[in-house]
């Protein structure tokens, strides 16, 4: 039951009011894997990759997930640029995989980034959950994808309707982690950060970037990868938030 989960997250003399949920979008409500390997299938047949030497759909995919997730830890922590973040995954990825530089597909990056945000795969429950939490709560959206790509997520899932604001880094010139976008979504949000808790699948933008800050957070744990002992809260799927929340 809901009041015996709230009672295990928080202690009964201290079980928290929340008034405001921040989410983060990509990994959390907008399903990005399913999305990319969605797009980057459509594009490898496109683009007919084999004939380059890259030997399937599904290599090709494992390889620019892996490298992709990296290079967004990187520009998480602002340790490589939007620019550099896009020129660099999936040349990494090609090169990785044997093909010469001199016959990279020039516009591959490009016709991604067109196609991709188009996708529509949210995780399960997501319009369920989000319509239940918003009547009881006031949600807003912390992410940092870029501006142009999750205006078009949103407004192509239909999820905008939910949120009162969306903090995009892009937008604020400052990633989570960092405490200021924190700060800066709490001000925008006319929050306060007792009445507050952020829910994303990052361990480091999201979840000890919200309780570094002094806020709440639920790590979004879909794939049930082992969770860390200084992390209070998580779920493993949106719809578990309708107990706890």
């Amino acid at each position: 039951m809901a009041e015996d989960k709230s009672e295990i997250e928080h202690p009964k003399s201290e079980i928290k009011k929340y008034k405001h949920i921040f989410f983060d979008l990509d990994h959390t409500i907008w399903d990005f894997d399913k999305n990319a390997e969605e797009t980057l299938h459509e594009l490898y047949e496109i683009n007919r990759l084999h004939e380059i030497g890259v030997p399937a759909a599904t290599v090709f995919i494992e390889t620019y997930t892996r490298n992709n997730h990296q290079l967004w830890a990187e520009y998480h922590t602002g340790k490589i640029t939007k620019t550099e973040l896009r020129e660099t995954r999936f040349k990494r990825t090609f090169i990785e995989l044997g093909v010469h530089p001199d016959i990279l597909p020039v516009a591959f990056e490009d016709d991604y980034v067109k196609l991709c945000p188009t996708k529509t795969n949210l995780f399960p429950h997501a319009h369920e959950t989000l319509e239940y939490l918003q009547s009881k709560y006031t949600l807003h959206l912390i992410s940092n994808g870029f501006k142009e790509a999750s205006t078009l997520k949103i407004g192509n899932t239909n999820i905008g309707k939910y949120f009162d604001k969306v903090i995009i880094s892009e937008v604020v010139g400052i990633n989570k982690p960092d405490k200021a976008i924190f700060e800066h979504a709490l001000t925008v949000a006319g929050a306060q950060k007792h009445e507050s808790i952020m829910i994303g699948d990052s361990l480091e933008a999201d979840v000890y970037g919200a309780l570094n800050f002094g806020m709440d957070a639920i790590y979004f744990n879909p794939f049930n990868a082992p969770k860390p002992d200084d992390v209070p809260m998580q779920v493993n799927g949106l719809r578990e938030l309708m107990g706890i929340l």
